[in-house]
């Protein structure tokens, strides 16, 4: 791995630090090691939640990096497996992702924190989709995930001026999960991490897979969806060992162990 990604593994948890300073900007390079490393998550059966943060305590990440541009790097450049910064086009990662913000989350930062199933972010943290002060368009996903958050006015406000949002406005309009003093950021996100490695990890692909895939349908339609049998997780988690598991760990009160099958 390049000195730009700090990649660890704590048991079930995965956690990457992106750590190009002075602004952990992304270039193509980089967004290619990013996408690798989130493809490795995908598909390492032991891994059951990860974590991105930015190396130092004023930036998660400033986006793209425009430094890169100016010498010639398209904004349609080739930026890997996952797309910029390697998760905002993973659409079939079924485990969970916490994005810890640690500061600014500018561009394609915010995008690559949006990308992420939750947010924590420091109270210093601020939030700013500046692309079309730039010239530019926040295509990574900004223009496509933020209008599912919030309402339009404020989306398109947030767009077209590039103003900052900071983390309690974040917190009031449900885009971060929690907000927490900077020192105690990374304790958060692995509080969250392992709340969440204590559920059954076919039950999270579940919920990630029906999420995805009824988001845009009525209740009445999404039903339909999950019981016509094209759904991959959710008919393998109703039949598997672990949903055995549970009720039994359960009634013998002990912890589950998960199997994953």
């Amino acid at each position: 791995m390049s000195e730009s990604l700090h990649v660890t593994r704590n048991g079930h948890i995965l956690e990457i630090v992106l750590d190009r300073p002075k602004a952990n900007a992304i270039d193509a390079k980089t967004s290619y090691e990013m996408g690798e490393v989130f493809l490795m998550f995908r598909e390492d059966p032991e891994l059951r939640v990860a974590i991105i943060t930015g190396g130092g305590e004023k930036f998660f990440s400033a986006g793209w990096d425009l430094k890169a541009a100016a010498e010639g790097e398209a904004p349609d450049a080739d930026f890997g497996p996952g797309g910029f910064a390697g998760l905002t086009e993973i659409f079939d990662l079924d485990k969970p992702v916490i994005a810890a913000v640690n500061g600014y989350a500018f561009g394609g930062g915010f995008e690559l924190a949006l990308a992420a199933d939750m947010i924590v972010c420091s109270e210093n943290a601020s939030f700013a989709l500046p692309e079309a002060k730039l010239g530019i368009v926040p295509d990574s996903g900004g223009m496509l995930r933020l209008p599912k958050l919030l309402p339009p006015a404020i989306v398109n406000e947030l767009m077209m001026t590039g103003r900052r949002m900071d983390a309690q406005e974040a917190l009031r309009w449900g885009v971060v999960n929690q907000v927490v003093e900077s020192d105690k950021l990374m304790d958060a996100a692995r509080e969250l991490a392992a709340q969440i490695g204590q559920s059954a990890p076919l039950a999270l692909a579940a919920i990630k897979e029906v999420y995805r895939e009824t988001s845009e349908l009525s209740v009445e339609e999404g039903y339909k969806h999950i019981r016509s049998g094209t759904l991959k997780n959710y008919p393998s988690v109703l039949h598997s060992e672990d949903a055995l598991e549970g009720p039994a760990a359960f009634a013998e009160k002990r912890e589950p162990v998960w199997k994953g099958k």
